[in-house]
């Protein structure tokens, strides 16, 4: 098995089309044709169905198609990590954060890292935390901040908790108390997140848990939407007291108090390369010298 071979694998996987993924190689047809039989020949196993013209993974195939995408990732990974043996001139590091997060404080992290290491190409992915646990497994990703729980503990991925954020009931108004709970929100319009998001799992089970089934005034909508949903006034949303400081919002804290812990992540497999140690150590100088917004704690190691 070569390392090509799984390149024109892959491309016939993501076009469907022998010609097509032929074209996007830059190789002749018969030759990508005859190294995937070569590969088939190997692995003992059909990985295309091509009946009638249409091209299809068989179950081989589509037992292969995630290993061999974190192979080539992993390949690619490593020769970033030789070039930026010359001192971090150049290179990629591919990171991922919660919306919560790319709304706050994280352009702050990029703009810091990118004055330090001008030469890194930052690739930045915005997910709720269970599609970027599946980004970092399938080595798409270098390092993510996610939302993790000790329910979480994943033996694939190392996890550096490094926020703790407390939760809050937003509004376009003061709702005239200083904390809130949940059984109040009871026959409050939510303004809720799509189907999906962490958050959206978290209050929906947390209401349930209280006794009641949320009224939604509004859903389906990302973070910024949410956000601007409740400005105009159609109802409350609970999000992370993280998002209100760029917002012109009112955040009213939960009784009991509910928090949830922000961690960087990556593979415990692959160690991070030094375009992904030197964001980490960029990021946690940041979190460290920052002034936090309320209810939210730095996690000291």
């Amino acid at each position: 098995m070569t390392l090509q071979q799984l390149v024109y694998f892959l491309a016939v996987a993501r076009t469907r089309h022998f010609t097509r993924a032929a074209a996007e190689a830059r190789v002749a047809q018969p030759s990508l044709s005859k190294q995937i039989h070569a590969l088939e020949k190997e692995l003992g196993a059909e990985l295309f169905s091509r009946a009638r013209g249409n091209v299809t993974l068989t179950p081989a195939g589509e037992a292969l198609l995630p290993v061999a995408a974190r192979i080539l990732s992993d390949v690619d990974t490593a020769r970033l990590e030789v070039a930026e043996l010359v001192g971090l001139r150049r290179g990629r590091v591919r990171v991922g954060a919660t919306p919560s997060l790319c709304v706050s404080l994280f352009a702050d992290v990029i703009k810091r890292y990118h004055d330090a290491y001008p030469g890194i190409q930052v690739s930045v992915t915005e997910g709720g935390s269970r599609d970027l646990v599946a980004a970092l497994e399938a080595g798409q990703l270098d390092l993510a901040l996610v939302i993790v729980s000790p329910a979480d503990a994943d033996r694939a991925l190392t996890v550096v908790p490094v926020l703790r954020e407390e939760l809050v009931v937003a509004s376009a108004s003061p709702l005239g108390v200083t904390r809130m709970r949940l059984t109040d929100l009871r026959d409050q319009p939510l303004v809720m997140f799509r189907p999906g998001y962490d958050l959206r799992e978290t209050t929906l089970a947390a209401c349930r848990q209280a006794g009641f089934e949320p009224r939604f005034a509004v859903e389906g909508g990302e973070m910024d939407a949410v956000l601007r949903f409740v400005e105009v006034g159609l109802g409350v949303a609970i999000v992370p007291s993280t998002v209100l400081a760029t917002r012109s919002l009112h955040g009213t804290p939960l009784t009991p108090a509910t928090t949830r812990t922000v961690a960087l992540a990556h593979r415990t497999d692959v160690a991070p390369t030094s375009a992904g140690r030197a964001f980490q150590s960029v990021l946690l100088a940041f979190l460290r010298g920052a002034e936090m917004p309320s209810g939210v704690h730095l996690v000291e190691p």
